[in-house]
């Protein structure tokens, strides 16, 4: 059932729910959060898509914030309000609130959102784009209890996560994080079932794919060993390295659905590895509604200690010099 409301107020899209919920014989509320997605009309379908799949497995009330852009100077200091109300099949498990805010008005979203958040549940903010370079302080950010970003949709994804690592904040995440949690648990259990002392890793992936950075940068925090970053044509992350005292540890996934995993002295094992789509990242995420203190140890880490297989090369001379002089002065100093 849908609801298109003009000019409307936050108190009549409340009363629009209630009769929605009524007409459709579902009056009570049955939602555990409510997630609130700031996007804008190029990307508003595919977000509330994958919102409502996603509801599915966690029923909540979805708050589609659209800013309208006014052409006009006039335009701009009209403040409206207009509003799309779905209930029942059409909003997957829970129910849809779509929200276009012109002029003024969308200069104060929260004020708008609040009045229209579940009672007593926990609040979920998604920038699917575009976005702000501190979530926490955003007015709208600083209602909710966890803030989920993409730095995929940056321009420059490298700069973004640098930016996430400085105003960092209990509560964010990333979905380039949440895509490689099928690689980190495919990694630990290879490490569990052979334990051996890792001496280096290597990435491969995209040249402008944040989850191959955070990869890394996962692995160097905790296992204190350099990794190198390496580049490829794709599709996204394609393979890691480890080089162990016992053999190399291979995770190589070339075409984006199916890896395999190569141990010494082991036979090969294929593993499913498909890259998924954004519902199941977006599920993934809701099921934890706590700060994720293993993303703030990695993100903080930081892109530039990681190291390219040729800067690795090139330094090799350069960390061996400085050993052959104190060699050769301490045997002046023997002499002596």
């Amino acid at each position: 059932m849908k609801i298109d409301l003009t000019e409307t107020t936050s108190s009549k899209i409340n009363q629009a729910l209630v009769s929605a919920r009524r007409a459709v014989g579902t009056p009570a509320i049955g939602m555990v959060l409510t997630l609130v997605i700031v996007t804008d009309e190029e990307n508003a379908y595919d977000a509330l898509k994958a919102a409502s799949d996603s509801s599915r497995e966690h029923p909540s009330r979805i708050i589609a914030v659209i800013k309208r852009a006014s052409r006009s100077q006039r335009s701009r200091r009209d403040a409206r309000l207009d509003a799309e109300v779905r209930v029942g099949s059409d909003s997957g498990s829970g129910e849809t609130i779509v929200l276009r805010l012109h002029g003024e008005l969308a200069n104060h979203a929260q004020s708008v959102v609040l009045p229209l958040l579940l009672p007593d549940a926990p609040v979920v903010l998604w920038w699917p784009e575009d976005a702000p370079s501190d979530p926490a302080k955003d007015p709208l950010g600083a209602l909710a209890q966890r803030r989920i970003t993409d730095s995929y949709s940056a321009v420059t994804p490298s700069a973004e996560l640098a930016a996430r690592a400085q105003s960092y904040t209990p509560g964010d995440t990333d979905l380039a994080w949440t895509r490689i949690t099928p690689w980190r648990s495919m990694l630990a259990a290879a490490l569990d079932q052979k334990p051996a002392e890792v001496l280096s890793a290597t990435v491969e992936g995209e040249g402008e794919n944040p989850s191959c950075e955070l990869l890394a940068m996962w692995l160097a925090d905790r296992l204190h060993v350099r990794v190198q970053r390496a580049q490829s044509d794709g599709p996204g992350l394609t393979a890691v390295r480890m080089e162990t005292k016992d053999g190399p540890i291979v995770l190589d996934r070339p075409d984006g659905s199916l890896a395999t995993l190569s141990m010494q002295g082991q036979p090969d094992r294929a593993v499913a590895l498909k890259r998924r789509e954004t519902a199941e990242l977006l599920a993934e995420e809701l099921r934890r509604l706590d700060p994720d203190n293993t993303y703030a140890s990695t993100v903080k880490f930081g892109v530039e200690k990681l190291g390219a297989p040729d800067e690795a090369k090139s330094a090799e001379p350069a960390a061996t010099a400085p050993t052959a002089a104190k060699k050769t002065a301490a045997k002046k100093a023997a002499a002596k």
